[in-house]
């Protein structure tokens, strides 16, 4: 983890407000968002077009359902902190932490557009494997973050920063965004966690090329 939720450079946190509300009321805030990093292979930023929220103990679908571990600890942070993850041991994912300090929850970045820095995110791709095209870029969590240049060392990363290079990623809300925001069933969640009745818990922009295709849960796929 990176620094570490609250330490002395809190001081310079930009207001994190907005994103330490339910997890519920946060998520569709998040889109048309803009995620930077800033690393020594170049900077890139990419305009959020799709998440999924997670609710901690309340939610069979989160990864910390069951409590905190060393794993999740980034989630009890304060809101604003970069959780990230390795899922089944090849890809990283990225989440923004939300709600108030020790109680778990997050918003997973599934896809989004790269609109500073396409060449860099290419050249981040291609070591991961073939792009099809600029659309693909970050479309869908593992891409996103491969794009964002994301590994699990940012876990722990102060997004509202106000000295954003020192984290190496920031977060800026959107501006003044009013457009319609649709819902349905997590991608890939098992159990009672993946039922569209009762977790239509992924938000996203309409008509967006960027938003990943929806697929059910296998057996082998757990929650986040």
């Amino acid at each position: 983890m990176v620094g570490g939720p609250c330490q002395a450079r809190c001081v310079n946190r930009i207001d994190d407000a907005w994103l330490a509300g339910p997890v519920l009321d946060v998520a569709p805030l998040l889109l048309d968002a803009r995620v930077t990093t800033e690393l020594p292979d170049g900077v890139v930023t990419v305009r959020v077009t799709e998440v999924e929220a997670y609710d901690g103990v309340n939610d069979p679908g989160s990864h910390a359902y069951r409590g905190r571990s060393a794993r999740n600890a980034a989630m009890f942070g304060p809101a604003g902190y970069l959780y990230v993850y390795r899922h089944l041991g090849l890809h990283v994912c990225a989440n923004v932490v939300t709600g108030t300090a020790g109680a778990a929850s997050a918003i997973l970045l599934r896809a989004g557009e790269v609109v500073r820095g396409a060449d860099v995110a290419r050249e981040r791709r291609l070591r991961r494997g073939a792009v099809a095209s600029d659309v693909d870029l970050a479309r869908g969590p593992a891409r996103l973050a491969d794009a964002l240049g994301i590994t699990l060392d940012l876990c722990g990363a102060d997004l509202l920063d106000a000295d954003a290079g020192a984290a190496g990623a920031h977060l800026e809300p959107a501006a003044h965004r009013q457009r319609p925001v649709a819902t349905g069933p997590r991608v890939g969640v098992s159990g009672v966690g993946g039922e569209a009745a009762w977790y239509p818990w992924r938000f996203w922009l309409p008509g967006e090329a960027t938003v990943s295709a929806y697929r059910a849960a296998s057996p082998r796929r757990s929650g986040r």
